[in-house]
């Protein structure tokens, strides 16, 4: 596949000087997809302290309402799925945190908005919502280009809902998609070489309305969903084959309204969910068991309309996108050893971001 690359040179605008609790002098990067925008936010984040410092040039434009962003576990490559021109825009990352685009960007289906990896960066799933499938692509180990898996039954592979959401199992041999039909579910396909097999046995499996979010811990043993209409949270036992077993209290109702998404920090010890309506975030110690226990610190007010967190990968800090008119915002938190949060800073962001994820 031909590459031409489209240098996008970003300098710092400023470097922040922390003494005495500055440990590391590692670079971490948090990208953040704005689609109004047509753009890609671009921070460095002090690995000590969760502040984030916008790099010049930022945002860079980027493919039409830029949905959702994928990282490659080699740090070398970002991914995203532009809905709006229904293709996947590959950047390389640069030591500086500069991205440059490759093009030709990829064909994927009709409004592709969500990605995810295998653990080992060999293959990238889309998911289109405007055509009810799933793109996937091999990743050349060389430069990271894209190549598409023809599936079982053609080219994508229908899954019969909208997708709302979509993660691997942590061994890449599970693809979970969540979707709404006359109630949630949540569709769990084995995927061999990039190809999806039939649905597992006893899928799809029933959650709450809505399931916006969807997160499975670290040593995938259970899986969980933020269901947006019931104001709920569904567990699931992850079997040894892939297939679901929800937990005998679930789904668990919220206090808080409209639960659209979820974060595990890396340790699996705690879960937080962005409740849109309530504008806070709740979080959860999760039991050896599966079950979830609310926080005695919980809630932790964000700005208006939170509708996206992810955690670092060193599970020291917390990010939440956050939408509200003019007053859009990514929020940076601090996580202790007892999962309670202590918001380091809001930064302005041009509109909503979408998606977030965080360079080590």
């Amino acid at each position: 596949m031909p590459r031409k690359a489209t240098a996008l040179f970003l300098v710092w605008a400023s470097i922040a000087i922390w003494t005495g609790c500055s440990t590391s002098t590692s670079n971490h990067y948090v990208f953040a997809a704005i689609p109004t925008s047509n753009a890609i936010m671009i921070y460095r984040e002090d690995p000590n302290a969760g502040v984030l410092t916008s790099l010049v040039g930022s945002p860079i434009t980027a493919g039409q309402a830029v949905q959702a962003l994928a990282l490659h576990p080699s740090k070398k490559y970002l991914y995203a799925a532009n809905s709006g021109s229904a293709n996947i825009s590959l950047y390389d990352i640069a030591s500086s945190g500069a991205l440059s685009e490759v093009t030709p960007r990829a064909t994927a289906g009709t409004a592709p908005t969500l990605l995810a990896m295998d653990p080992a960066g060999g293959y990238l799933y889309v998911g289109n919502t405007g055509s009810y499938d799933i793109s996937v692509f091999k990743i050349s180990s060389t430069d990271g280009t894209l190549s598409a898996v023809a599936q079982q039954a053609g080219a994508t592979a229908p899954i019969g809902l909208s997708p709302l959401n979509m993660a691997l199992s942590p061994s890449g041999n599970v693809l979970y998609v969540t979707g709404q039909g006359q109630q949630g579910y949540v569709e769990a396909f084995p995927v061999t070489a990039g190809v999806l097999g039939q649905p597992l046995s006893g899928s799809p499996y029933v959650t709450g309305n809505a399931p916006y979010g969807l997160a499975i811990t670290p040593g995938g043993g259970f899986l969980y969903t933020a269901n947006k209409l019931d104001n709920a949270l569904s567990e699931f036992t992850i079997n040894p084959d892939g297939s679901l077993t929800p937990l005998a209290n679930s789904p668990i109702g919220e206090s808080y309204s409209s639960p659209v998404s979820l974060a595990i920090d890396p340790s699996g010890k705690f879960l937080f969910v962005a409740n849109q309506g309530s504008a806070v975030l709740a979080g959860f110690s999760v039991g050896s068991d599966g079950g979830l226990t609310l926080l005695s610190t919980s809630p932790f007010t964000t700005g208006t309309n939170p509708s996206f967190v992810t955690s670092d990968p060193n599970g020291k800090f917390i990010f939440v996108g956050t939408q509200a008119n003019s007053n859009a915002s990514v929020q940076s938190f601090n996580m202790d050893s007892s999962g309670t949060l202590t918001l380091v800073s809001t930064y302005g962001v041009p509109n909503t971001a979408t998606s977030i994820v965080v360079l080590p």
